[in-house]
């Protein structure tokens, strides 16, 4: 009989059978089986749908979700969506409706193009993170965190942005606007919810170590969070004050001509009465107040400042006096908002001084203090000596920095210290559609964390959804934020939590989503952690991959997470580009290709096949309109031969042992490894094989259907219902290769004469040492270079060379 193949009719008959017949659906209490449990970066559901772009890492987790269930894994492949946000609060300010049904509606859009893509996802386990029966649990780990002192209400400086209405985080800032809307953003004190995250950061730094991470990404978690070891020192300001700075370069604290204070500190203001030229510093601070963090630390930014006429400083180690200066790369936030500046040993300093006319003193000999000195070489090397240092002249660098040390703790000027880059997680949001902060401020101006039979805290309807006057949101639910119950009488907190704080945990809630008692079963979280495969962009390495390390290691600490770090296995996927290069997404919208479309023309199995097919998992590629055609014409021509019953034969000849188990090996090992491309390329070496062949055994013809079932997975059920099974191919066993069948009988071999290849030869891979001179003598171009000449020596390396000299 003709059997055709045809997308439009095969893939939403096996959806609709997976569907009912819930195939992918996890037993999460089934112990009996190793588990293995694999995750995707969940998706922002957006208006727009899915691009290219997603599938590929969701298409990469679900190649090895089907291996690992098909070798007996009891798999957990989940999908879920990060749904608070800013798209959606926007889209509530912009009509007045509530956000839910908008999120909702992009949700319904998201699932269906996930599910016309054939994913093996366990829709039973799906979440969301604006689902209160969700978020009343991070309502709950977030009340547990300010109960043990880690999540606390300060003032501090903040990103603001008056149009949105709202904190921002400093990369959602870019060049003092909002990446959003393009608003001006300023820095403003403010109330804000923090995670104390430098309370993790020894534990972070640790936890690097045993997990199989790119290495890229743990060193920017190691600059982020950012450690130094050194010593803090007081500075007396003449007059009356003092400050605190911290050094890694204790030893040369004699060269100090000047310090720097940040423009946004406290203790500018506490001075500004005694600075003379005021004006000027208070214009600087406002212009300070329009750059976001990073854009103040970088080094290319560090010269601007303004001197704090009137007002000096004085240097412990000896005595002498020393300028005040503000300068933007210094951050009230970060350290004790005040550095201090050794023009001669720093390249910064060495700018700033140039610029600002400092005098410089050198204190580390051998230093060419010039505009290129930094250039040339590192004058606090090993070994190198200190001079103008007073009693410590002619220390080498090593043995000063023990001396001075101690020399200023003696004094009670300072102490040893670990700093950390690490800075509070500003854990607060001036918008509607987040997670309510589910504490009251009493009228006694205390905080009272809501009990747990009033969670979740849930968001109230509004008439008007955007903030005024600096205001959030929530401030419009007069009713709602009045609280007075169990003779607690108070203000709800009108912040809402950042888009991060359900991500920072959702990979255990998959595991136990319909447990209403707690977040989830500690024994089902002792069996499926960590997550042993996740997959997502590199984006996110000092950003959500950093919360969720803080939130797991804060619940290990507390018993309620068994395992220091949630997830075992981290890749990046590449970007998919557009034609000519240009990054698909929401910035550059012409350029996104809409899978939908692409599944309409061809099918799902053959944009699968074709993302996984474009190059390396890892690295970024551009699209092609001829690639994907390239992919639909090899599943035609798997189709073609394996569904003519005529190519399928009952006897094994042996004619394809040795490419059949060739690739069995290979694509089960690059499956593991993730390398999709070259097992679909040892695929296409089998079915080429097939054709030349003419006949294919039917038990390597259906193991070859289980291998491309993983990447196209509808045409893979269909073949394997055609090749006469009832049941789903899913959990069939996966097939195993022979490695004797695999060994060469013959392989080729180079025939060197007088150290010079001038042939190669083919020979038994155990054939003897004579017989293999005499193949190699009878070579012609051989024959024509020992001709008539006297061989002094023959050598043979079994399976690798025969080297012959002549004379």
């Amino acid at each position: 009989m003709d059997r055709i193949y045809d997308p439009k009719v095969i893939e939403p008959k096996w959806q609709k059978f997976w569907e009912d017949h819930q195939t992918f659906r996890t037993d999460v209490w089934d112990f009996s089986k190793p588990k293995f449990y694999a995750l995707d970066m969940f998706p922002y559901p957006s208006g727009v749908g899915l691009h290219a772009g997603h599938p590929e890492g969701y298409t990469a987790t679900d190649i090895v979700s089907r291996m690992k269930r098909m070798q007996g894994y009891n798999v957990l492949h989940p999908m879920g969506y990060d749904s608070f946000g800013l798209p959606a609060e926007q889209y509530a300010v912009t009509t007045g409706h509530h956000p839910e049904g908008f999120t909702k509606e992009n949700i319904k859009t998201f699932s269906h193009q996930l599910k016309e893509l054939g994913f093996d996802y366990d829709w039973d386990k799906m979440i969301a993170t604006s689902d209160p029966d969700f978020y009343k649990w991070t309502q709950w780990i977030f009340k547990q965190l300010y109960l043990d002192g880690y999540a606390q209400y300060i003032d501090m400086p903040v990103n603001w942005c008056e149009e949105l209405g709202t904190v921002l985080s400093n990369d959602e800032v870019i060049d003092g606007k909002s990446e959003r809307g393009g608003y001006p953003v300023v820095r403003k004190n403010m109330k804000q919810w923090v995670i104390d995250q430098p309370a993790f950061a020894e534990k972070l730094l640790e936890g690097l170590e045993e997990i199989d991470w790119p290495e890229s990404t743990k060193d920017m978690q190691r600059h982020w969070i950012g450690k130094s070891t050194g010593v803090e020192v007081k500075f007396q300001i003449v007059g009356g004050g003092e400050f605190s700075i911290f050094t890694t370069c204790i030893e040369t604290i004699y060269g100090i001509t000047f310090m720097v204070l940040a423009p946004d500190g406290q203790l500018v203001q506490d001075l500004m009465p005694r600075i003379k030229n005021q004006e000027e510093v208070k214009a600087y601070i406002e212009e300070t107040r329009k750059k976001n963090d990073m854009d103040r630390t970088e080094l290319n930014k560090g010269k601007t400042g303004c001197r704090l006429e009137g007002v000096k400083c004085i240097n412990p180690a000896n005595g002498k006096e020393a300028e005040l200066f503000i300068g933007d790369f210094v951050l009230a936030s970060y350290g004790t908002g005040a550095v201090m500046a050794v023009p001669s040993h720093d390249q910064r300093d060495f700018e700033y001084a140039v610029a600002h006319n400092i005098p410089m003193i050198q204190v580390i000999d051998g230093a060419d203090v010039s505009e290129h000195a930094f250039e040339k070489q590192d004058y606090l090397g090993k070994g190198c000596k200190l001079i103008n240092s007073e009693e410590f002249t002619g220390l080498t660098v090593e043995e000063a920095k023990e001396a001075i040390t101690a020399k200023l703790e003696k004094m009670g000027v300072a102490k040893r210290t670990v700093n950390y880059h690490f800075r509070e997680w500003i854990f607060a949001r001036q918008r509607y559609w987040g997670e309510p902060v589910p504490v009251v401020h009493t009228e006694d101006g205390k905080i009272y964390p809501l009990p747990d039979d009033e969670l979740p805290l849930i968001l109230p309807e509004l008439e008007d959804y955007k903030g005024k006057n600096g205001k959030a949101p929530l401030e419009n639910a007069e009713e709602w934020k009045h609280y007075d119950k169990n003779g607690v009488k108070g203000l709800r907190e009108t912040s809402t939590m950042p888009g991060s704080a359900g991500s920072s945990w959702y990979y255990m809630r998959y595991i136990d989503p319909h447990n209403d008692k707690e977040f989830a079963d500690y024994k089902l979280l002792e069996h499926w952690l960590p997550v042993d495969l996740y997959i997502g962009g590199p984006e996110h390495a000092v950003g959500h991959l950093m919360y969720s390390r803080i939130w797991n290691r804060y619940l290990y600490d507390k018993g309620l997470s068994p395992v220091k770090e949630p997830f075992k296995k981290l890749v990046h996927q590449g970007m998919i580009l557009g034609e000519n290069g240009i990054k698909m997404g929401k910035r550059f919208p012409k350029y996104v290709v809409n899978p939908s479309d692409i599944v309409e023309k061809y099918g799902a199995d053959t944009l699968r096949l074709y993302e996984m097919f474009m190059g390396p998992l890892e690295v970024s590629k551009p699209w092609s309109p001829q690639g994907v055609e390239g992919a639909r014409k090899f599943l035609n021509r798997v189709w073609t031969f394996f569904m003519n019953e005529e190519n399928i034969t009952a006897e094994n000849d042996g004619a394809l042992d040795r490419v059949f188990h060739q690739t069995v090996k290979k694509v089960s090992g690059d499956f593991e490894s993730l390398g999709f491309n070259t097992a679909i390329s040892q695929m296409m070496i089998f079915v080429n094989a097939c054709y030349k062949n003419g006949t294919c055994p039917k038990a390597y013809a259906e193991a070859f259907v289980k291998m491309i079932s993983c990447i196209c997975p509808h045409i893979g059920e269909e073949m394997w219902s055609l090749l006469g099974h009832e049941d789903t191919i899913a959990y069939e066993p996966w097939p195993v290769w022979d490695e004797e069948k695999i060994k060469e009988d013959t392989i080729q071999i180079p025939v060197q004469v007088n150290g010079k290849v001038r042939a190669t030869v083919e020979i038994g891979v155990d054939e003897g040492q004579d017989s293999v001179l005499e193949k190699a003598h009878a070579m012609k171009n051989v024959q024509s270079f020992i001709e008539g000449k006297t061989i002094v020596k023959e050598i043979y390396v079994k399976g690798r060379i025969v080297n012959i000299v002549v004379k």
